[in-house]
């Protein structure tokens, strides 16, 4: 995002996260593939099948699809796709009776966003919130790391904190806030209500007062000399007990 707005359409990279995005319904505008990529069976099925969708395409040299790359060791295709929609109203007609939703607050790092969305989905998780200062999980780095995920999960971006937990305080969803000196452990949780869990910036963790507008907080027991876990591992962690819970594992 540039100046606040988001733009009209993501660059999606890779011929899987490719194959994810066709296989999503996403809206592909184009497609630019190099000349080697298209020499192999499943390649050229693709590019055919975006092609006939009515995607423009463009076959470039190996060079000129590194220069537009997002990456060091590009992987032969990009797709511009349309951005899929991630409003509060899109987001909330998408939640069922019983949501466990996963709200990122403050979380900057692209790569943990997309870990993030990618556990979400795994362990059956109904949406995601991605707060204003939170990176864009339709980056291309989040989208790597989602691995297609975010094509899929329901996402509210760039949602005010207060505006969160007001939603949900209305809804009756019962939150935790991911904290590491809360006395509840997320084992001793009950996910089984309608619920979402809360994670805050790695760096500092979430204020005491976000945590008191959360209204509950919650710890992962720890051995050793460990203070905390990469937020994304903690996402994973606290997850996991939810889908248990839930009868999803």
């Amino acid at each position: 995002m540039r100046n606040g707005k988001k733009p009209a359409l993501i660059f999606v990279e890779g011929l899987r996260l490719c194959e994810e995005a066709l296989a999503s319904g996403l809206n592909i505008e184009a497609v630019i593939y190099s000349d080697q990529f298209a020499q192999k069976a499943r390649p050229t099925l693709l590019v055919n099948t975006l092609e006939n969708a009515g995607a423009k395409s463009a076959s470039v040299s190996e060079k000129l699809l590194e220069s537009i790359s997002y990456t060091k060791t590009p992987q032969g295709i990009v797709v511009l796709a349309s951005r899929p929609a991630d409003d509060k109203a899109s987001f909330k007609a998408r939640q069922p009776a019983v949501p466990l939703l996963v709200v990122m607050h403050s979380i900057n790092n692209p790569v943990n966003v997309g870990a993030i969305v990618r556990a979400a989905e795994a362990a059956g998780a109904t949406g995601v919130i991605a707060t204003k200062a939170t990176a864009d999980p339709f980056s291309p780095k989040a989208l790597r790391g989602a691995m297609g995920s975010s094509f899929r999960l329901p996402i509210w971006m760039a949602a005010n904190y207060e505006d969160v937990i007001e939603l949900c305080r209305k809804a009756k969803i019962k939150l935790f806030a991911a904290d590491v000196n809360a006395l509840m452990t997320h084992i001793d949780a009950d996910w089984k209500v309608p619920c979402g869990i809360i994670l805050g910036p790695e760096s500092t963790g979430l204020t005491p007062e976000e945590i008191r507008a959360a209204g509950q907080a919650i710890r992962i027991p720890m051995q050793g000399n460990v203070q905390s876990l990469n937020v994304s591992v903690a996402a994973g962690v606290i997850l996991y007990e939810a889908a248990g819970q839930r009868g999803l594992t």
